[in-house]
């Protein structure tokens, strides 16, 4: 192996035992994903799909895939399964791509209040381009307000409604969204990257019964490769029986050459291991820590974006400190706790400067972490937040860049962070990285 690059894999190894990963869209694959993930499969071509294909060779890849996309229908209960996408914004593009036409009106939450960028953020992305884009907010409180949606709905008119986040910490009413939907004629599509483990462990309702189109990605809290997933249900307007079709050749020919057929194994590994009873435990125990962690936070006086959760996330919101995202999340850093910055609701900073930290329980809880750490880890948390609260950004941009470089080395001596880096350490090692 390249030595120059086997040492950075081995510190990168090293670095993921001895921190507390926190990032919510992160968690760790198991060895068996890995294996599958670089296997001799990465050789091989297989442009189409499986016995349609373009190249010769294909007989074990075929096998392969059908495996792959039988697993996934089992486990959704879903009739039609593509596993073929590279990642969550090409797929939710093949989407786009396959049931609208440019300038066709699209809705999703904005960016800022929990929202991405492919379910509509202007000017930037293809979802903000190609199609006429209204993007609806949260409340003052964190939380998304469907009547108002509903309202703007029926003057949006839109084609397509996207309901999916990456910062919402709360739980979604599926049928009142297909209801919205419906009102105005519109395909649902459900982005449920962030939440697919615990749709199927059990501890949150399943889209699959109202919406049109699923997408997910296929790591997360789903603990698999970087890939994604397009399902397609039987509900509202998918009864239209050449959807699946059009989805299909959205992804291959339309955005995508040959699927990676390494990535595609690594996805039916990790799809058999979230059907196994242990998986739906696990699931359990993600909502159970994130649950205990923000109640310790909010105890501590740490204000949380809606006051709380209900499923693996939350966002700390950092306006009462008056010191932003990124000096904590360095800071954090520091001490050993991986989280990022990222904007709250109605933040009036700018999204490079945001007022918030992001965290979550999938990848601790991977490694076996329950509620006594989560106590531990929110006190670590609420006491680097108060060690760094003092900091305060300046208001010119040229100021600005001197500003966080020299904080971030006072931060890099700070004894406070560093023995609490010496106690994640210690806790680090009685919970083994799969």
């Amino acid at each position: 192996m390249d030595h120059e690059i086997s040492r950075l894999i081995a510190s990168e190894a090293k670095r993921q035992q001895d921190v507390l990963e926190m990032i919510p869209s992160e968690n760790y694959a198991s060895l068996a994903v890995r294996e599958a993930l670089g296997s001799v499969l990465t050789n091989k071509y297989s442009e189409g799909y499986p016995h349609k294909r373009y190249y010769q060779g294909n007989r074990f890849v075929d096998e392969i895939e059908d495996i792959a996309i039988n697993r996934a229908k089992k486990l959704f209960m879903v009739p039609h399964v593509n596993v073929q996408p590279y990642s969550g914004s090409p797929a939710n593009a093949a989407v786009f791509f396959a049931l609208l036409q440019p300038k066709d009106a699209i809705m999703g939450l904005k960016l800022s209040a929990g929202g991405h960028l492919t379910h509509g953020h202007p000017d930037i992305t293809f979802s903000g381009k190609y199609f006429a884009s209204s993007q609806y907010d949260v409340e003052e409180d964190g939380m998304i307000n469907l009547e108002k949606v509903a309202v703007m709905a029926r003057t949006v008119k839109p084609r397509m409604i996207v309901v999916g986040t990456t910062a919402y910490p709360r739980v979604y009413d599926w049928r009142a969204w297909r209801q919205i939907a419906d009102d105005v004629g519109a395909y649902l599509l459900a982005d449920i990257s962030h939440i697919a483990g615990l749709v199927v462990g059990g501890v949150h309702p399943s889209p699959v019964p109202f919406a049109d189109v699923v997408m997910t990605t296929t790591h997360k809290s789903l603990r698999g490769p970087r890939g994604a997933m397009l399902m397609v249900t039987d509900t509202g307007l998918t009864k239209d029986p050449g959807m699946a079709e059009k989805i299909d050749k959205a992804v291959f020919p339309g955005l995508q050459g040959g699927p990676h057929d390494n990535v595609t194994a690594a996805i039916a590994v990790a799809l058999e291991e979230a059907s196994q009873p242990s998986f739906t435990t696990y699931a359990h125990q993600v909502v159970k820590n994130a649950s205990v962690l923000a109640e310790t936070l909010l105890n501590k006086g740490i204000a949380l974006t809606t006051g709380g959760t209900d499923n693996h996330l939350m966002v700390i919101d950092l306006r009462p400190q008056k010191v932003i995202g990124n000096i904590v999340a360095e800071a954090l850093e520091v001490a050993g706790i991986v989280v990022n910055k990222n904007s709250v609701p109605h933040d009036s900073n700018p999204p490079f400067y945001p007022s918030g930290v992001r965290l979550g329980t999938p990848a601790i809880t991977t490694r076996g972490m329950k509620e006594e750490e989560m106590k531990k880890i929110g006190s670590w948390i609420a006491t680097v937040i108060s060690e760094v609260s003092h900091y305060r950004l300046p208001d010119t941009k040229e100021g600005r860049l001197g500003f966080l470089s020299g904080v971030k080395k006072e931060l890099q001596v700070n004894n406070t962070l560093l023995n609490i880096k010496d106690e994640v350490g210690v806790l680090c090692k009685n919970f083994l990285v799969p």
